[in-house]
């Protein structure tokens, strides 16, 4: 990447960043995901002191790998939220124990240039760690998933972030097939409730970390 398409970036992240600390987040900006996650496993956890975590759906946590670092540190309880291969009701269990941790972990569909966070979930438990029930959450993003506006970040969820998401979930809908959204009915469908997060309470209850890197959808 050029250097400044770089700084361009870096320029937004740190507006944005901005935003969200007048909004009431703890905010920062890194540079790659490995700077984010070196913040987050030598800093943001240790002056956090909790002891137990869980995780929102999340392809960035898997792709930097701070699932499996987080899951690796001595301690912490962890309500493992990613174990696919469980039968469906004793996973919605760990999810909704995981709702009493003292930290969660996940990313966000969209952040505003404004300073908000903006997700499209499919069964909420995601949606509802990052509102309600965890004493503090950490949102790690790269900058593509930087808006404009809550508008824009809507809109780009819906044309692209669901879709992808659901063709990666081999879910049984039109979208897989399309790429586009159809508003569909079916029992499959990923998208169903939307939050727009425009403050946290209480302040810095919820930190972003921000990164000069695409990550996830």
């Amino acid at each position: 990447m050029h250097p400044k398409l770089t700084e361009f970036y870096q320029s937004r992240l740190e507006e944005t960043a901005k935003a969200l600390r007048k909004n009431h987040f703890a905010a920062h900006v890194t540079q790659t995901a490995a700077d984010a996650k070196k913040l987050i496993l030598h800093t943001l956890i240790p002056e956090m002191k909790p002891a137990s975590v869980a995780f929102g759906g999340s392809m960035t946590m898997m792709e930097t790998g701070l699932y499996e670092d987080v899951k690796a540190l001595p301690g912490l309880k962890i309500f493992d939220t990613y174990q696919y291969s469980l039968p469906f009701e004793e996973l919605a269990e760990i999810r909704r124990q995981a709702l009493l941790c003292d930290l969660f972990l996940l990313s966000a569909n969209a952040v505003t240039e404004q300073g908000a966070l903006v997700n499209l979930d499919g069964q909420g438990n995601r949606v509802a760690g990052l509102i309600y029930g965890p004493k503090k959450v950490i949102v790690l993003a790269g900058r593509n998933k930087l808006c404009p506006d809550e508008f824009a970040a809507m809109e780009h969820i819906r044309d692209m972030v669901a879709p992808v998401n659901a063709a990666r979930l081999n879910k049984k809908t039109p979208c897989t097939a399309t790429y586009r959204c159809q508003d569909c009915p079916s029992p499959e469908r990923i998208c169903n409730t939307w939050t727009i997060t425009m403050k946290s309470w209480p302040k810095e209850r919820i930190t972003v970390v921000l990164v000069n890197e695409d990550l996830g959808f």
